[in-house]
């Protein structure tokens, strides 16, 4: 069983101390969500967590193995769906699979629920929902054990939220998975521990109540 680490993240911006210590454990098999206001850091502990944002401080073991921020990305330990779409806006689904796949991998994707609908189309046309969800299946679908989603179910259709909740569910069995959205309650009808991320602190939350008692919700 894959198990990752974070032991000790710090960020600094000018004078402000963003991720205070940060510390946390994921097993594969389980999902994370950690919530928080905006601008609290969220996006940036992703990106540190992929390793295409430097941290001031970092320390964090594969299986009890140390890894180097700079080895995560080589070494194919985490994959990553940032806010931002990242496929090629003019290119129709059908062309931009072969660009991630091959052979069975292709297949996988091309048979996926809702994608048969989606294959003539442009990146740039797709609604979306179908954007997130069929970015999602390509990322998803890499080898990379962890998997961190910065926000999957903002602003999508309640038919692709319900997609991505099932495929998030399906994932489990072979990877460890980190979601961050303000949208919470899709959120916590997928995870398994929950985290919130405030004044650069990590805080558990055990159910709803506390995403109010600690200030996240009104």
């Amino acid at each position: 069983m894959n198990c990752l680490t974070v032991h000790n993240i710090i960020k600094h911006f000018g004078k402000r101390t963003l991720l205070n210590a940060l510390h946390f454990e994921l097993q594969q098999g389980e999902i994370l969500g950690i919530f928080g206001r905006n601008g609290c850091g969220k996006s940036t502990l992703l990106k540190i967590l992929f390793g295409v944002l430097k941290a001031d401080n970092f320390s964090m073991s594969f299986n009890g193995n140390a890894v180097l921020q700079k080895h995560i990305i080589p070494e194919c330990i985490i994959s990553y769906l940032p806010q931002e779409s990242f496929l090629p806006r003019h290119v129709k689904v059908r062309d931009i699979i072969p660009m991630y796949f091959s052979g069975e991998g292709q297949d996988k994707i091309f048979n996926a629920d809702g994608i048969y609908n989606i294959t003539n189309i442009p990146a740039g046309k797709l609604s979306l929902g179908e954007l997130r969800y069929f970015e999602l299946l390509l990322i998803a679908h890499l080898p990379h054990p962890f998997l961190l989603l910065d926000e999957p179910f903002s602003m999508v259709e309640p038919l692709f939220k319900e997609k991505i909740k099932q495929l998030l569910l399906t994932l489990t069995d072979k990877k460890g998975i980190i979601v961050t959205d303000h949208y919470y309650k899709d959120v916590l009808e997928v995870s398994d521990q929950n985290l919130l991320l405030k004044e650069g602190k990590l805080l558990t939350v055990n159910n709803i109540g506390d995403l109010a008692n600690d200030g996240y919700l009104p």
